[in-house]
């Protein structure tokens, strides 16, 4: 049986791989979070590797807080660039395969078709300056890395853009909410599911390093997305579109920041749902709406 160190384990993704894993009987999961394993001490992470041999590390850890991240730096760049070198140098010493979850904030937007992995990263705020910061590292240490961006991320759990649209829809009659940011809202347990196929066919033999994008399938604006959830949810507020310049906010967000999946799609052969049939599902779980 091989064993699987999940860090970030409370957050949205490493919540939804703990409630997928008890489907995974070939691996044994040690799901960690800052409580009981700081990746930012290096001194914490290699005692835990030394007292927990690892064959697989699924880096779930991020600062994620972006417009707070443009008022710690410092702290941002500990947790999405220092401390995945911490985890990169121990794997190295173990001789684990590192999976690692970045995002689309490593570019800039400008395009108008779907971002390849090919594509060169360009990041305008300090959260996806860190995570590019944090995908380098990890490459220079780990070459045989995998890492998958994604966007958008939303789940039952913690907090989110879901949660707070249906709290303010509940709240108000009306909503203003941007159309000018495109891209694709990504289930939590969709990219858990994917994270866990990854690591089942790697045991099968098929193991490709490098980087992979991976969000739900489908393309919309913040606006668009939250017409759903309040038609969804059965909500009687009325949501209007904005400009982003009628929202200033601290950290730049990319304009267009659609992902192309064909690569992570046909080297582990994933089928990936449309946003909209998720989000449904995640309402349904969440007793928002009825199956």
């Amino acid at each position: 049986m091989k064993t699987v160190l999940v860090t970030g384990a409370n957050g949205q993704l490493g919540t939804s791989i703990h409630h997928l894993s008890t489907s995974y009987n070939r691996f044994q999961f040690l799901f960690t979070d800052v409580d009981s394993l700081d990746i930012c001490k290096a001194e914490s992470v290699d005692a835990f590797i030394q007292a927990h041999p690892v064959d697989y590390i699924v880096n779930c850890a991020a600062y994620t807080a972006v417009d707070k991240a443009e008022e710690n730096p410092e702290l941002c760049e500990q947790i999405n660039r220092d401390a995945v070198v911490n985890l990169a140098r121990a794997a190295q010493s173990c001789g684990a395969k590192v999976l690692h979850v970045s995002t689309d904030y490593v570019f800039d937007g400008t395009a108008c078709v779907p971002y390849q992995e090919t594509d060169t990263p360009h990041p305008q705020s300090v959260y996806g300056s860190t995570k590019r910061a944090g995908e380098t590292a990890l490459l220079d240490i780990c070459p045989d890395a995998i890492i998958v961006r994604t966007a958008w991320l939303y789940s039952e759990y913690g907090n989110n853009f879901v949660k707070t649209m249906l709290r303010l829809g509940a709240e108000r009659e009306e909503l203003r909410v941007v159309f000018d940011q495109v891209g694709t809202p990504t289930y939590a347990t969709d990219l858990a599911q994917a994270l866990l196929t990854i690591l089942e066919q790697a045991e099968a033999g098929n193991y490709q390093p490098g980087i992979y994008h991976f969000s739900d399938e489908g393309v919309c604006s913040w606006y668009d997305f939250t017409v759903k959830i309040i038609s969804l949810a059965g909500l009687k507020a009325r949501v209007l579109p904005i400009e982003s310049k009628d929202y200033p906010t601290k950290a730049v967000r990319p304009h267009f920041s659609v992902l192309n999946k064909q690569k992570i799609k046909a080297t582990y052969g994933l089928t990936i749902p449309h946003w909209e049939e998720s989000l449904r599902k995640c309402l349904e779980n969440m007793n928002v709406i009825t199956k």
